[in-house]
C-alpha cells in the first residue's frame, strides 16, 4: 500500500501543475485569466498548501496499511459511521444557523453552549474516521477501476486518493455577448454572500462582463478535493468523477482542458459519465442495501433541489421540469445573443430567474457566466447545454462503445470536438 502511496504522489507535481494551468476551468487566454485576477489576488485558494496537507494524512493513513487491516465488514461499518457522523453534523450546523438567525434570542452564545459542544464532538469524531474512511472508499472505487479494465496491471495510475475538505468557490467569468467561460478563478471558501456580491460587481463592471461565483463538489488535483456529503452514492460518484479527471490530465483530452470550450465540455461530460458509471458499480458491489434506495441527501450546491413553500392550487399546475425549462432558457438567451441583443437576453434571463424562484429553486443570478459553468456539464439531456452538439456527441460515442474503458481511452486522445465528430461520422 505504501509504495502504491508513494508511487501515486510521485506524479503530484505533474499533475498539479497540468491541472492548475492546463486544465479544470483555466483559460486558453492567460490575458483573461490575469485581468480576473486583478481583483482576485488576495483571496484566491492556496491549492500547494492544500496538497502538502493532504499528501501527508493520505501517507500517515497508508503507514497504519489502512483500509487493509480491517476486514471487508468493518471497511463497510468505518465507511457508514463516517456518513452517519456527517449527516449528524450537517443537521446540528443547519440548527445552530437557524439558532443564530432567531432575532427572539438575545445571549446566542449561552444558547447554543450545548449545540456547539455537540458539534465539537461529532467533529472531532469526523477527524478521526476521514481518514480511514476515504482509505476505504479509495480501495473500493479502485477495485471497481480494475474491473472495468482503466488500470495498469491492476493499479490505477495515478493511485485513487481524494480529501474530503472546505472547497474553494469558482469566480467564473464569460463575455456579455455570447456564452462562453473564459476566466475560473479559485478563490477562498469562507466569503460571505455580501463579499461575493461586492466581487462580482466590481468584476462585471471593471471588465464589462458577467460573472458569477459558484460552488463546486469536486476538483480535479492530486489529492482530489471532494465536497463534504453525507450522500454515499454522490461521495462514490464524485470521487470517481475527480479520478477521472486526474486520469485524462496525463492524455490530451485533459492537457488540452481549457483550450476551447468544446474540450471543456469534452472533458467534463466525459467524467460525469464514467463517474457516474463507476460510482453506481461500487455502491452496487459494497453496498448493495443502499443502491436500491433514495438519495440519503443532495450535494449541498445542487442548483436543483426546490425549497417548500406550497400556495393555493399547486396541486393544479403540472411538475415543473428544471432541465426543460432551463433548456428553453438558454436556447432563447443564444438567440437573442446571437442576433446583438445583449440586454434583451439579460433582462429575459432575470424574468426566468423569477420564475425559476417561485417554483422553489434558489438561483442567486441567472446569466451568461451560470451557462457558461454549468453547461458544460452535458451527460444528461436537456438543462444548460441549450442545443450545444457537445455533450450529444460525447454522449452516442459512449452509447456506441463495447465498454467504459473503450469510451475512455477513446475520447482521451482526441485533441478537439472535430475528432470527435469524425469518429461518429458526423
Amino acid at each position: 500500500m505504501l509504495r502504491g502511496v508513494f508511487r501515486g504522489l510521485e506524479l503530484t507535481f505533474i499533475l498539479l501543475i497540468l491541472a492548475l494551468v492546463l486544465g479544470n476551468g483555466v483559460p486558453s487566454s492567460a490575458d483573461d485569466m490575469e485581468r480576473a485576477r486583478a481583483y482576485t489576488r488576495q483571496i484566491e485558494f492556496d491549492y500547494f498548501s492544500w496538497m502538502a496537507n493532504a499528501a501527508f494524512v493520505k501517507m500517515r493513513a497508508a503507514s497504519i496499511g489502512a483500509p487493509h487491516i480491517f476486514s471487508p465488514a468493518a471497511q463497510k461499518q468505518i465507511v457508514l459511521e463516517y456518513l452517519a457522523a456527517t449527516r449528524q453534523t450537517l443537521d446540528k450546523e443547519y440548527r445552530l444557523e437557524q439558532l443564530y438567525a432567531d432575532a427572539g434570542i438575545e445571549n446566542k452564545e449561552l444558547a447554543s453552549e450545548a449545540l456547539r459542544a455537540e458539534l465539537d464532538a461529532l467533529y472531532a469524531r469526523q477527524r478521526e474516521l476521514a481518514p480511514l474512511a476515504e482509505s476505504v472508499a479509495q480501495g473500493q472505487i479502485s477495485q471497481i477501476l480494475a474491473e472495468v479494465g482503466l488500470t495498469v496491471g491492476g493499479q490505477p495510475v495515478p493511485e485513487v486518493l481524494y480529501r474530503v475538505t472546505p472547497l474553494p468557490k469558482a469566480l467564473i467569468i464569460s463575455p456579455r455577448s455570447r456564452i462562453e467561460q473564459t476566466a475560473n478563478v479559485s478563490i477562498e471558501a469562507e466569503l460571505t454572500l455580501d463579499e461575493i456580491a461586492a466581487l462580482e460587481e466590481r468584476v462585471d463592471k471593471g471588465l464589462d462582463v458577467s460573472s458569477l461565483v459558484v460552488n463546486i463538489g469536486g476538483v480535479g488535483v492530486y489529492p482530489t478535493m471532494v465536497m463534504r456529503s453525507a450522500d454515499l452514492s454522490w461521495l462514490l460518484n464524485t470521487v470517481a468523477h475527480e479520478w477521472i479527471h486526474n486520469y485524462l490530465t496525463l492524455r490530451p483530452l485533459g492537457m488540452l482542458y481549457g483550450e476551447t470550450p468544446e474540450l471543456r465540455t469534452m472533458n467534463e461530460t466525459v467524467a460525469s459519465i464514467a463517474g457516474n458509471e463507476i460510482g453506481t458499480l461500487a455502491l452496487r458491489r459494497f453496498y448493495p442495501e443502499l443502491a436500491a434506495r433514495p438519495a440519503l441527501a443532495r450535494e449541498a450546491n445542487s442548483i436543483s433541489e426546490p425549497f417548500d413553500h406550497p400556495e393555493p392550487g399547486d396541486f393544479l399546475r403540472p411538475p415543473f421540469d428544471f432541465r426543460a425549462e432551463m433548456h428553453e432558457t438558454r436556447v432563447t438567451v443564444d438567440a437573442l445573443l446571437a442576433g446583438g441583443k445583449i440586454e434583451e437576453a439579460e433582462a429575459y434571463m432575470e424574468t426566468r430567474r423569477l420564475v425559476f424562484l417561485k417554483n422553489g429553486y434558489l438561483l442567486r443570478k441567472l446569466n451568461q457566466a451560470y451557462f457558461a459553468f454549468h453547461g458544460a456539464y452535458a451527460d444528461v439531456p436537456g438543462g444548460a447545454a441549450g442545443e450545444d452538439p457537445v455533450g450529444p456527441a460525447v454522449r452516442e460515442l459512449r452509447a456506441r462503445s463495447a465498454s467504459l474503458a473503450e469510451f475512455v481511452n477513446t475520447i482521451a486522445w482526441m485533441t478537439d470536438f472535430q475528432q470527435l465528430k469524425d469518429a461518429l461520422g458526423q
